[in-house]
């Protein structure tokens, strides 16, 4: 997500844009939570002129211990901004293609994109064994590889987050399925964990099939029952949407789990309790 706050070019955002990053919301949350601890304290000193010495003592000592964990905050997050900048000459590498030296194809014929083997193989241990295998470095065109799940866009979204560890809330959205198979496939943690937290946040009664078979695939058992559990809930709704008749042809097994657990938690809810 673009940062109004740590991007290092805040002047080109412009609304729904003008946002800021969970670290810097955070950041702004402490210093707030600061501000009112000093304000207390001044606000007890006035009311409280004839306090003991020792009281008052305590008490600016409060107040200077919280304007130094307020400039300690303050200094903890330049330094984070600061390091955030730097990291991201990797994305600008990237983007720019500077001294790449790997081409990677889609899997639907599309353009390949220019990348970086390091960064390819520090990401992923599948990528790094597949870059290191004595097939890939026989091959005359040892220094292209296909990701064949990936359409281009999958791709160039997938390569992105590679660099730069966060991902934009539409891409997320758009390629959240595909991401996720890739994620699981490729051994990458960080995103199939970005992937999750969006999936369990946006769970729906539209979604919620496409859902179960991504948690199913990825055997991400969290996911799985979560989503299962919501699918029982609404299993009427579910049941009568034009979806689920896809689905049951898709994954058969998954829908006898799905309707046996619906059975049992009707039967159980049914059962009254004895006096």
């Amino acid at each position: 997500m673009d940062c109004c706050v740590c991007t290092t070019m805040p002047l080109i955002l412009r609304p729904p844009r003008n946002t800021i990053c969970g670290s810097c919301y955070e950041g702004v949350r402490s210093i707030i939570d600061i501000m009112h601890n000093l304000e207390s304290e001044k606000a007890k000193a006035i009311t409280n002129p004839n306090d003991s010495p020792v009281s008052k003592r305590n008490s600016s000592k409060a107040i200077e211990d919280n304007a130094r964990r307020w400039f300690d905050h303050i200094n903890l997050c330049n330094q984070q901004k600061e390091e955030l900048a730097f990291l991201r000459g990797f994305v600008a590498a990237f983007k720019e293609q500077i001294h790449t030296d790997i081409l990677v194809n889609p899997g639907n014929n599309g353009p390949p994109i220019p990348a970086h083997k390091s960064v390819l193989a520090a990401r992923s241990e599948i990528f790094k064994n597949m870059l290191e295998c004595d097939q890939c470095k026989a091959s005359p065109n040892n220094n292209t590889i296909t990701i064949p799940d990936l359409n281009h866009d999958e791709l160039e979204s997938l390569l992105e987050f590679l660099y730069s560890g966060t991902m934009a809330s539409e891409k997320l959205e758009k390629h959240v399925y595909a991401l996720s198979q890739a994620a699981d496939k490729y051994d990458i943690p960080h995103l199939l964990k970005k992937c999750e937290i969006y999936l369990l946040s946006s769970l729906s009664t539209s979604n919620a099939l496409e859902t179960l078979e991504i948690a199913d695939t990825c055997s991400n058992n969290k996911l799985k029952e979560t989503t299962l559990d919501f699918l029982v809930k609404n299993i009427e709704h579910v049941v009568s949407s034009a979806k689920f008749e896809a689905f049951v042809h898709r994954s058969p097994q998954l829908t006898v789990e799905l309707v046996t657990r619906a059975f049992v938690n009707g039967a159980k809810s049914s059962i009254s309790p004895q006096v």
